[in-house]
């Protein structure tokens, strides 16, 4: 890590958020780039987990590069706490700002630089995560970590969560992606984290940096690795008559051998509100579940995965398997995928969609195990997930306007999550821990293991007011103390909406 200038400590405990703090920022960026009334603030109260609102102090939406830092070192001059967020599509509630300052940083679009020759390109924080594929697309080249929700999602929120997506399971998460960073420091410090050509001497901290979850500071300039375009993709659809037997084919592919560009679940639920709406993709309504798989690389020898891949399909209980004809029909089987959870808008008000792994090899019965869990609540459990990383997302929509329900669901998610943990899986695969997973770190993680995460953050903040109040639970830790949320939330238990 280098460092460009020196820190501007603060000194004395954080003051209370004011209107003079709202004009001298205001001074920065402009009158209607600062938000201070309560009703300008309710938009970013939540982010598309719904569970949970946290009002910021203020809002604050710099436009530059030299805006970002002035704001953050007057908040550091301030000594005020402040919380970065890109589009808000978080699903833990990783970026609320509960009294702090927010600071926006969606207005930071440009693709810098692109290196077709070296397979990198430089971004701005809020870039749109589908909008660099499209920058690069002229050079046969794409940006390979595809969240569901990367038409809107930006590449700053996806290095903050270390977001996942449906081709991770081959071309890995967005930390494999990650050259470089320009990181500025919440005491208004500028280091520069990494290097172009992804090699570093000494500790990994880009590796640090990437999943931090903005509690290290704000990244003010990413490199990103490229990847080409492949040769030749396919993209089969194989729908089954139980869950059990979608699950078990899983394995079996994974065992070949062969590494599916993706492999993903979509269980009965899901299909039917995905066909009941504009997102229709011609998923067999009668399915208990499908798997979407697809497979890429050079032409030659692309269709022997493929038949092997139907062979394993038929031979574990596939009812069909088809694969997409044309580039028209594969883009639908994907549209019907990654618009599920606007599918589902359709069922209730509000939804929740959990993130956990398992080993592979446990679907079956944890699967088995989530069906029971909202059975026996009287809810509805829809399942599309990564089905070859074993990343599962329940998802439950409900009307969080319903205490007993809203009560129910909390239920549920805590019996989802230890049911998890106990099959020998983890909490999160890509959403982060934010404050949803609070509750939940004490299961995976010794209080060792939670010290040793405060004294990496206290490298990055020291003074922890970059998003306090997230990621570690402890209560050795100052945030704990510090953090309103935390203290209320430990108060009243499960979190209902």
């Amino acid at each position: 890590m280098t460092s460009s200038r020196g820190a501007l400590a603060p000194a004395s405990p954080p003051p209370a958020i004011d209107r003079s703090l709202a004009d001298r920022l205001a001074a920065i960026v402009g009158d209607k780039r600062v938000l201070f009334r309560p009703s300008e603030l309710l938009t970013y109260a939540s982010d598309a987990l719904p569970s949970y609102h946290k009002q910021p102090g203020l809002a604050v939406f710099p436009g530059t590069r030299d805006e970002v830092v002035a704001v953050v070192r007057e908040l550091a001059r301030s000594n005020v706490p402040f919380v970065p967020r890109g589009a808000g599509t978080g699903l833990s509630g990783g970026a609320l700002a509960d009294g702090a300052v927010l600071v926006g940083l969606n207005r930071l679009t440009r693709v810098i630089a692109v290196d077709p020759e070296n397979l990198t390109a430089t971004v701005e924080p809020g870039v749109v995560n589908a909008a660099l594929s499209r920058a690069v697309a002229p050079h046969g080249l794409h940006y390979a970590p595809d969240p569901s929700s990367q038409a809107a999602c930006t590449i700053g929120g996806n290095v903050a969560e270390n977001a996942g997506g449906p081709h991770c399971l081959k071309y890995g998460v967005t930390t494999n992606h990650i050259l470089a960073i320009t990181a500025l420091l919440p005491n208004g410090e500028i280091v520069s984290l990494g290097s172009a050509s992804g090699e570093t001497d000494g500790y990994d901290m880009v590796g640090c940096f990437v999943g931090s979850e903005g509690c290290f500071g704000i990244a003010l300039d990413i490199t990103v690795r490229l990847t080409r375009n492949p040769e030749a993709v396919r993209t089969i659809l194989a729908d089954f008559l139980s869950l059990d037997a979608a699950a078990r084919a899983v394995t079996s592919i994974v065992a070949t051998g062969i590494i599916p560009a993706a492999l993903e679940m979509i269980d009965q639920a899901t299909i039917r509100a995905v066909e009941a709406s504009i997102y229709a993709a011609g998923y067999p309504t009668d399915a208990a579940a499908a798997l979407l798989i697809e497979v890429d690389g050079a032409d030659a020898g692309l269709e022997r995965d493929v038949a092997t891949i139907e062979s394993i399909c038929n031979s574990s209980g596939a009812r069909t398997v088809r694969v997409a004809r044309d580039e028209a029909e594969r883009a639908r089987l994907w549209q019907g995928r990654k618009k599920a959870f606007g599918a589902m808008g359709r069922i209730s008000s509000h939804l929740v969609v959990q993130d956990a792994v398992v080993p592979r090899t446990k679907l079956p019965e944890v699967l088995d195990k989530v069906r029971r869990i909202g059975e026996d609540l009287r809810l509805r459990v829809a399942n599309v997930f990564h089905a070859g990383d074993g990343n599962l997302h329940p998802n439950i929509a409900y009307d969080a306007n319903d205490p007993d329900e809203s009560a129910r669901v909390q239920t549920a998610m805590h019996a989802i999550m230890r049911a998890c943990v106990d099959a020998g899986g983890t909490i999160t695969g890509e959403h982060g821990i934010g404050i949803d997973k609070l509750q939940y770190m004490d299961l995976i993680f010794s209080p060792d293991s939670l010290a040793a995460m405060c004294s990496l953050r206290d490298v990055f903040d020291p003074d922890r007011r970059s998003n306090p109040g997230k990621v570690v639970p402890m209560h050795s830790c100052r945030e704990w103390h510090g953090a309103r949320s935390a203290r209320q939330d430990a108060a009243k238990g499960p979190p209902v909406a």
